[in-house]
């Protein structure tokens, strides 16, 4: 193994094949592993542990990552039965399907609660980590890769270390990191970031020789995920977005380069971001989860001085774009644990302006991002939750069908709740935008039925709402017994419009 790769000659004795690690694993462990939406995951020693299981073993284990990982690590170790339990949020389909079919116990949480269970023991035992880095230190500390996630803190718990040194991934990445931890109440210091640039940690993740077992060297890549081309759709939505922020500044509700953007996961997300590339605005930061393509068409466009997120997380184009000019990228981007880069404190000291997409919302403001239908999991809650709850401004995106229009996104009552009323101040579809601030729930629903919701639609939610209110309790008013009929008649139909009879 290549020297600047190994700096630690103690651990030159701990170079193992991922077989070899693979077997301080064991049946019952709770494993917690680097990577975040799917960037910076170990790949090879979770393939050798799937092998194991192929070859007669029974290994069942607790998986814990910071958000979703690639199939080298989601998608075998759940084809193989190997995953029983699984936190916090996930993409890949065999994943998903096993959690659907309820083969995999899954708690869907908000992530910056996720270091926090793991520092406080609320998850047990953490008996291994696997970590994916660049470079371990001479005093054997670990450089992650393209993400930070909940590493430090599997490291900081873990009993046993193992670390992946992935050579596909750049060592130029070194520097970008910033590890701060904070300590447990009733020791919890605020955390000392006033900019989105600050750095308050150190360039690596603390762990010494002495705890890791194994290191492995691998070549394979990140397995990102493809993002949408911006449609006219997305345009639009971010074309609403930026005459609203206009108007913001214009009122003196926000300055000229606007306060931190933290935007969600995701082609829709990235489309929003993408828009503010031929605005008017200048010199903006971003204070994110999730460091996109779109973010690099800021900075190359000299739009963005900085973005501060856990993870780069771009597509396929986008991975060979960071590579190739990585020391560029570098400079103007910090990746921190996903404790700090999610904690409520900072984000609503920084004032972020929070975009974040939804499946499905209700007319009074409540919002679905999580399951289908009310009950088919998709991926999860992610950190939308932790910025919404402390934005400045927090707003929600959705196309308002789907299915070829079969499916309207604004309904009477969204079928399971993630956000509710209280933390939503701004829905957008292609349609329009309604600013929900100071209104009452009856003005809200008026607002997204009017500018929100598909034409095809508008009449069919003004009828709910109008029923509704004739009802003796006027404040949200619902029509219980049919509410959720939306739902049942796609179900039951294939489309959420009623059924038309012919004319005799």
């Amino acid at each position: 193994m290549e020297k600047e790769r190994l700096r630690c000659p103690a651990l030159e004795a701990k170079i193992a094949t991922a077989e070899e690690a693979a077997l301080f694993i064991k049946d019952g462990d709770t494993v917690a592993t680097s990577g975040f939406t799917p960037s910076g995951y170990p790949k090879a020693v979770p393939l050798a542990l799937a092998e194991r299981v192929k070859n007669g073993e029974k290994i069942e284990i607790t998986l814990i990552t910071g958000a979703s990982v690639g199939s080298e690590l989601d998608g075998i170790l759940a084809e193989t039965g190997i995953v029983k339990r699984r936190f916090p949020y996930q993409t890949n389909n065999s994943m998903r399907k096993a959690i659907n079919k309820g083969d995999i116990q899954y708690a869907d949480m908000h992530l910056s609660h996720v270091p926090q269970f793991i520092d406080y023991g609320f998850f047990g035992k953490i008996d291994v980590a696997i970590i994916e880095a660049i470079a371990i230190t001479e005093e054997g500390h670990i450089i992650p890769s393209t993400s930070v996630g909940v590493s430090p803190q599997a490291v900081a718990n873990a009993e046993k270390v193992i670390v992946e040194i992935n050579t596909s991934q750049s060592l130029a990445l070194e520097g970008v990191h910033d590890i701060y931890m904070t300590k447990k109440p009733p020791f919890r210091e605020p955390i000392p970031i006033v900019h989105s640039g600050d750095r308050i940690g150190t360039p690596y993740i603390v762990c010494g020789s002495d705890k890791i077992v194994a290191i492995v060297e691998t070549d394979i890549t990140d397995k990102v995920r493809p993002l949408g081309a911006v449609d006219e759709d997305s345009k639009k939505i971010s074309e609403h977005i930026i005459k609203f922020f206009e108007a913001e500044v214009e009122a003196g509700r926000l300055p000229e380069n606007l306060l931190p953007l933290q935007s969600g996961v995701g082609s829709v997300a990235n489309a929003v971001l993408a828009g503010l590339v031929d605005s008017k605005f200048e010199d903006l930061t971003c204070y994110t989860e999730v460091i996109q393509d779109s973010m690099f068409d800021l900075i190359d466009a000299g739009k963005v001085t900085v973005a501060s997120g856990t993870s780069f997380t771009p597509s396929e184009e986008g991975l060979v774009r960071l590579n190739e000019n990585m020391e560029k990228y570098v400079k103007h981007c910090v990746l921190r644990p996903m404790e700090i880069s999610n904690h409520p404190e900072v984000a609503r000291r920084l004032g972020v302006l929070a975009l974040n997409t939804a499946i499905e919302i209700d007319i009074y403001g409540h919002v679905n991002s999580t399951n289908i239908m009310g009950s088919r999991m998709m991926n999860g809650l992610g950190g939308s939750g932790d910025f919404t709850r402390n934005a400045y401004i927090s707003i929600f995106t959705t196309v308002s069908t789907a299915k070829n229009g079969d499916i309207s996104s604004i309904v009477p009552k969204v079928s399971h709740c993630d956000h509710t009323e209280h933390d939503v101040q701004v829905v957008v579809s292609e349609i329009g935008l309604a600013d929900l601030r100071g209104l009452s729930p009856r003005e809200r629903a008026r607002a997204i039925i009017e500018n929100c919701a598909h034409p095809d639609y508008r009449p069919m939610l003004l009828d709910y709402l109008e029923r509704a209110e004739q009802t003796p309790f006027k404040h949200e008013p619902h029509l219980l017994d049919e509410a959720l009929s939306w739902h049942a008649r796609f179900l039951a139909t294939g489309t959420m419009k009623p059924k038309v009879e012919k004319q005799a």
